[in-house]
């Protein structure tokens, strides 16, 4: 498996830290490999074995642990006097009230904690009140196009191709590129998914109309989105569903890690505009899996793989809004403000003008950046607007 570099680092960065590391994001995105390519870098630096306890609540072995007593029990028996104890529970959230547990090993001195979980249900609630402050929460993805071209053969533009038409879970990578093997497997992510992480927490019994939800939401990535407008276009098919309903099943998708809303951001007014943010997908496979004849809606998948890219550079990203023109990502964290346009191509002047109207008329200095798979001389610069090929912005 390819080496999470960043994430790693993320890790070694808060190691023996009076926090507890909540690692989160979708699941089989790869952050039970993460916790072992994290141990490996443990025994390296010389912590003996007997200073790790390691519990996947997933795994059968461990089912005995569903219950927090036994689980704080099981880890309390383990812990190593006069030194540090490391403590890693996977898919923290299959045990109810796993908080209780885990306060209880964070307030135990020489304790150093990582919880990993497939919905961000976890965060919030009891466990938000009960560990106030005393956690933090590191987000991981599916691999990035830089880390799936560790793994892959062929040159960048081939490997672009299938890292956008089949996705970027990890073991993908590792079959065979047949739509028929690759579907069965995203189909199996998707169906847990939407069973453990969704319906079973919501009490939902309808998942025809809960998978409604999910394919509207897939054909409009990148694309302004409100409640009302879902809610009136199932019930137009024949499905009745209330405006409230489906604010629930969005958030619950939401929590579950496949879908990320993203807010629109007046960048005159300075202000966030609370209606008709935009819906992105965790993964462009599992989209073309589910919607037949997606893979040629190349411009939304270009669009989705560059908010998530802006996501693993530790960004804030909103949709930025300028009277009636629109900036597709505004990305900031703690080097600043970018300004990023997306296409697939802007060799037409007409094109290439649209695109670069929205950038120009921003009243600030912050940089501009305009992607497209479009082969250019390096440094493209339209007055200021850097115009970069997509392929070599996601490999930098």
């Amino acid at each position: 498996m390819v080496t999470r570099k960043d994430y790693l680092k993320t890790l070694t960065q808060w190691r023996e830290k009076q926090l507890i590391k909540v690692i989160s994001g979708v699941r089989r995105c790869g952050k039970s490999t993460l916790l072992a390519q994290y141990i490996d870098y443990l025994r390296a630096d010389g912590i003996a074995d007997a200073q790790i306890v390691s519990v996947n609540l997933e795994d059968v072995d461990f089912e005995h642990l569903l219950d927090y007593k036994a689980l704080y029990e099981y880890v309390k028996k383990r812990l190593c006097k006069g030194t540090y104890t490391y403590v890693f529970i996977d898919e923290v959230q299959q045990c109810p009230n796993f908080e209780k547990a885990v306060d209880s090993l964070y307030i135990k001195q020489d304790v150093d904690v990582y919880i990993t979980g497939s919905n961000a249900h976890m965060l919030s609630g009891e466990l938000a009140t009960l560990l106030s402050g005393r956690f933090i929460e590191i987000s991981i993805l599916p691999l990035s196009f830089k880390e799936h071209m560790e793994l892959a053969s062929g040159n960048p533009k081939e490997a672009f191709e299938n890292y956008r038409y089949y996705g970027s879970f990890p073991y993908v990578h590792f079959l065979e590129k047949k739509d028929a093997i690759i579907r069965t497997y995203l189909d199996g992510i998707y169906n847990t998914i939407l069973i453990k992480d969704v319906a079973k927490r919501e009490g939902i019994n309808d998942i025809t109309v809960l998978e409604s939800v999910v394919k509207f939401l897939c054909s409009n990535i990148g694309s302004p989105v409100s409640i009302k407008k879902i809610s009136d276009t199932i019930n137009s098919s024949g499905r009745k569903i209330s405006v409230n309903t489906v604010e629930r099943y969005v958030r619950a998708l939401a929590d579950s890690f496949i879908f990320y809303k993203t807010d629109r951001y007046d960048i005159k007014g300075k202000q966030h505009l609370k209606t008709n943010g935009k819906y992105y997908l965790v993964d462009t496979g599992l989209r073309n899996m589910l919607l037949t004849g997606s893979s040629a809606d190349l411009g939304h998948q270009l669009e989705n793989i560059v908010y998530l890219e802006l996501l693993r550079r530790d960004n804030k990203v909103s949709i930025g809004k300028l009277a009636a023109q629109e900036v597709d990502f505004i990305a900031s964290n703690a080097e600043g403000i970018c300004y990023y346009q997306v296409a697939t191509t802007v060799l037409d002047e007409k094109t290439l003008a649209r695109e670069l109207a929205p950038l120009q008329k921003i009243p600030d200095h912050h940089p501009k950046y305009l992607l497209t798979l479009d082969d250019i001389m390096p440094n493209a610069n339209h007055n200021g607007i850097r115009q970069i090929n997509v392929l070599h912005w996601l490999l930098d």
